[in-house]
């Protein structure tokens, strides 16, 4: 069962557009992980500097063993300077619909 790990981020208002670019790239090194299906970067519309991270994972164990990893410790301390807050949630996917057509 797919795993879909949910980050919200609250990023210095004033650090959105460096913030993109470094996530870019540890988003990058993180795809490279076996176990990781992909991930999706989107920014809150309505609160300023409110982003969230989508990355799916092929199960909790596999995410687990990654977040501890020595490897998503230094993409944390990359991504640290522009982070003021935010919460993160792992879930599973229940149920996923395709577009119709």
């Amino acid at each position: 069962m797919t795993h879909r790990v949910i980050l919200r981020m609250e990023i210095h208002p004033e650090m959105s557009g460096d913030f993109e670019t470094t996530w870019q790239a540890v988003g990058e090194a993180i795809s490279a992980e076996p176990a990781n299906l992909g991930q999706t970067l989107v920014r809150d519309t309505e609160e300023e500097g409110v982003y969230y991270v989508l990355t799916d994972w092929a199960g909790e164990k596999e995410f687990r063993a990654f977040e501890l990893s020595a490897r998503h410790v230094l993409h944390r301390q990359r991504l640290k300077p522009y982070r003021r807050g935010g919460t993160m949630n792992v879930t599973e996917v229940v149920r996923h619909i395709e577009p119709a057509g």
